[in-house]
């Protein structure tokens, strides 16, 4: 199946290639995004965690806390007979448990063992019936034993049915004690003597959230639900009710019914509807949101008011029929709607919807039994709760009977090699369950690299692509180290990286340029460190040997009268931490990794911003209060996101360039006497593009088990348009063409059309002149995708009081890039701007006019300001990490 692909794939524009080894390139992208995925089963740390709790783990009672002991025979049978005389029940054999098949065969076995019935998927059936199950569905087939009734008399009945059961299913039987009553399942092997309490085999699937054996039901093994929020139903607190606080109930389109619940509200808790919800008593807010409990609430009957929570009585008041009935709040109306809502409404009322903690399973994700399993006196669940710091030292100093030694030693082992090497690369302070998905570039490469790690190869080619991404100066030694052990083992470690540290411990420097794009791809230098240093034509080693430098500013910008002031942020790891932002300056926020930077910038500072200035749905972190937004007008968030996830997005369609290039090639004379539109210029709609690749250039091929590939496309070979539009030029050139050059060349092409000029020169100004102006926005890395989106924002008119906040934008930059776009920030800032910056890179640190350390640590151990102010209050203080990776390259000013 592959190789029919593989052969479509362009072979690489190389003579030969000699001694190469089985690769594994890690790169920067997302650590599987779905809630599912957490650090602990993308490092593999929790497959072998739940194969520990299976093998030596202790089932305990989950309504007790006794131990789980076997269960005889005698013993369920006595468990029947306390139902009591007049009990009906089934004895079934579960004989197949969530598994996929058809099993006829079996099915067949059952019938000429004499049985009857059967119970599949919860509906018994006769096994003379002609029974048809899908193999690719999984399946529940109890046998049917016996129906009895569990009077004294019947004991032997009983007992040869449980013997006949635990012989079918492998020591379970299960009872059916009827509709309206929970099964009891029994275990020959685990079972509470006291409180009757069985466990199914205990097996790695019941420790995994992903399968239906291990997944708490209720939150299907998210640990989250979804719970309408106060906060977003009342998203902005200065409005009345009468103005549309409640956003729910707000707009024109809004039933008539709910303004006249609207209206009962307000007499009932005699209140003014054009008073600002602020500024209502407590006790009418929390009403009408969450109700009143028992309180009852007269309402006007209506076509919709009449519920059956309503009580039979009514009266006539003021001339009205009136009703009352219990008020459960806002939120409970919105339950009831969302229940029978279809597909469309649901999605809408998602809006007001926030994820809330599991109450069923408190966030762990597991059932109950999973997690009354205990190792050393601990669930599985609390285990991965600790940061790998802490769940290292558990490990460490687990202890264990000599028995329990014997079969779990290779399983601790690979459990603390792995939780070793996560801390060695600064990630100690992560929980091993904590989600993927909100893991930084870095943090999910380093995840990456400590899986292949741990799987002990040897005679390996690894390339890392910038594993020093959201690594702290302080943190580098031992991601070093980290690598020079992967060489050790005898493997060869190629690293594309621009940190100084880490090419100072390369053993072989390959300095490629001069250049970017077409500018570059030549071999500038090879060598040790020292001989890059040395090397004058290598722009790297000249910022390695100090022969060109980013300068250090001569005078920092004082800080203004301006500033953003939030008190008391407490989301995650944030310590009441109250924090002034200056204003008008360029502003770094740093720390080492874990300590809450993006937790206070992106997720507290920004969204709170972005809910008032711009209506933003998404819900910031907690916090009392902030001042100063009305010095700002709108705030920008530059992150490393991609700009599109097809190969249809790219810099040109981003950034609006393509808009004018489509104008410019539908005003060619062949083109208006075609009667061609701009329309006819796009890929993605019918009409010029090529039909066989909808316009993409490339076809996608579904690989199954190895990455989705993409294949030129042999009809417009890769074009995207089809012959006609192709036919269409301007300066001899078509609009395929113009979209093959790379952004300076379109520049110099289209110099004299101002809506293409214009977001070309911006790009070109970032240090991107270098992209193909239709380059497929999947082949741009985190920094080159960050710098597309600054270009972006600075084609657009700015007001001077615009705050942009950008989230390492060193990543990917070479040190001249970073020297250029210090520049474009000094740019914003000198317009007045505002420009907040989270960042590691000294160079970057150093020419802030403010720095916000947070810290001291990562995790638990963060989430204070050790020090603020000028990059030289941050080098003087004695506890700042930052601070002692500022002192060198102040030094040299």
């Amino acid at each position: 199946y592959a190789r029919q692909f593989l052969d479509q794939l362009s072979k690489p524009d190389v003579d030969s290639i000699d001694g190469l080894s089985p690769a594994v390139a890690i790169e920067q992208q997302k650590v599987g995004g779905g809630p599912r995925s957490t650090v602990g089963t993308a490092t593999e740390i929790y497959d072998y965690l739940r194969l520990l709790y299976a093998r030596i783990g202790q089932p305990h009672c989950y309504q007790c806390g006794n131990p789980i002991s076997s269960q005889t025979v005698s013993q369920m049978t006595d468990r029947v007979l306390a139902m009591g005389e007049t009990t009906r029940l089934q004895v079934l054999a579960p004989v197949i448990r969530g598994r996929k098949g058809a099993y006829k065969k079996e099915l067949r076995d059952f019938a000429r063992q004499g049985f009857v019935r059967v119970r599949i998927d919860g509906e018994t059936i006769e096994l003379g019936d002609e029974i048809a199950l899908s193999r690719q569905s999984r399946h529940d087939i109890d046998v049917v034993v016996d129906r009895l009734v569990a009077k004294p008399s019947a004991r032997g009945r009983i007992v040869e049915s449980i013997e006949t059961a635990l012989r079918l299913s492998d020591g379970l039987v299960t009872l059916d004690i009827g509709p309206g009553e929970s099964e009891l399942l029994l275990s020959q092997h685990n079972a509470c003597v006291d409180c009757g309490v069985s466990y199914p085999e205990i097996s790695p699937r019941m420790f995994s959230f992903n399968s239906p054996h291990g997944a708490c039901e209720p939150c299907g093994g998210l640990g989250t639900t979804d719970a309408f929020d106060p906060a977003l139903i009342v998203p902005d607190e200065s409005l009345s009710i009468a103005q549309g606080a409640i956003a729910p109930w707000a707009g024109k389109s809004v039933p008539r019914y709910y303004r006249q619940l609207a209206a009962t509200l307000v007499e009932h808790f005699e209140i003014d509807p054009d008073t600002p919800w602020r500024d209502l008593p407590k006790r009418a807010r929390k009403g009408i949101l969450l109700g009143l409990g028992k309180e009852e609430i007269s309402f006007s009957l209506g076509s919709r008011n009449t519920r059956s929570t309503e009580s039979t009585e009514s009266t006539e008041k003021s001339g009205r029929k009136t009703a009352k009935r219990h008020w459960d709040g806002v939120v409970g109306e919105l339950e009831r709607r969302e229940a029978g809502a279809p597909g469309s409404e649901r999605e809408n009322l998602a809006r007001y919807q926030t994820a809330r903690t599991c109450a069923a399973c408190e966030g762990t994700r597991l059932r109950i039994e999973p997690r009354s399993v205990l190792v050393a006196g601990n669930p599985i669940s609390e285990l991965t709760k600790l940061s790998v710091e802490r769940a290292r030292d558990f490990i460490e100093s687990l202890s264990l009977t000599a028995t329990e030694r014997t079969i779990a030693d290779r399983i601790v082992a690979e459990i603390r090699d792995r939780l070793r090497f996560l801390s060695d690369v600064g990630l100690g302070y992560l929980t091993l369950d904590r989600r993927s998905s909100t893991l930084s570039g870095g943090e999910g490469q380093r995840i990456r690299l400590a899986t292949q790690v741990g799987s002990s190869l040897m005679g390996v080619l690894y390339i890392l692509d910038e594993p020093s991404i959201g690594l702290h100066p302080r943190d580098n030694d031992r991601l070093i180290e980290s690598l020079l052990r992967l060489r050790d083992g005898g493997n060869c470690v190629l690293v594309v990286e621009h940190d100084q540290a880490t090419i100072d411990a390369a053993d072989l420097v390959i300095d490629i340029g001069p250049g970017a794009g077409i500018h570059g791809g030549s071999i500038v230098a090879v060598g040790s460190p020292d001989q890059i240093r040395s090397d004058e034509g290598s722009i790297t080693g000249a910022y390695l040997s100090g022969r060109r430098a980013i300068p250090i500013p001569e005078k920092r910008r004082p800080p203004t009268d301006r500033a953003l002031i939030f008190e008391n942020c407490r989301e995650h790891n944030l310590k009441n931490l109250t924090v002034e932002i200056p204003l008008g300056l360029f502003v770094v926020v740093t720390g080492v990794s874990g300590s809450g930077k993006s937790t206070l910038m992106k997720d507290t500072v920004f969204r709170a911003l972005a809910g008032r200035l711009h209506n933003a749905l998404t819900p910031p972190g907690r916090f009392d209060r902030f001042a100063g937004l009305r010095h700002i007008d709108k705030v920008i968030d530059v992150n490393q996101s991609p700009i599109g996830r097809t190969p249809r997005s790219n810099p040109a369609t981003y950034t609006g360039a393509l808009g004018g290039i489509r104008g410019l090639f539908s005003q060619v004379p062949e083109a208006r006497v075609r009667g061609y539109t701009p329309g006819r210029f796009s890929f993605n709609v019918k009409g010029g593009r090529c039909e066989s690749c909808r316009g993409d250039g490339l076809l996608r091929v579904e690989m199954h088990f190895m990455p989705d590939l993409f294949v030129r496309c042999e009809v417009c070979s890769g074009r995207r348009y089809n012959r006609e539009t192709l036919e269409i030029l301007y300066k001899d050139k078509s609009i395929a063409d113009v979209l093959e050059m790379t952004v300076e060349e379109a520049l110099e092409f289209a110099q004299n059309v101002p809506s293409v000029r214009r977001p070309l020169q911006t790009l070109v100004d970032v240090g991107l002149g270098y992209l193909q102006v239709g380059q497929p926005a999947t082949t741009l890395s985190g920094g080159e995708a960050q710098r597309v989106k600054l270009a972006k924002e600075l084609a657009r008119s700015d007001t001077g009081r615009t705050l942009y906040l950008f989230d390492e934008p060193t990543t990917g930059l070479h040190f001249a890039d970073v020297e250029q776009l210090l520049r474009v920030l000094d740019q914003l800032v000198e317009r007045g701007n505002s420009v907040i910056v989270i960042e590691h890179h000294p160079d970057v640190i150093k020419t802030a006019d403010h720095v916000i350390d947070l810290g001291p640590e990562g995790g638990d151990a963060g989430g204070h300001i050790v020090v603020e102010g000028t990059p030289e209050a941050v080098a003087a203080h004695p506890d700042s990490h930052t601070g002692h990776a500022l002192e060198g390259v102040l030094q040299k000013r």
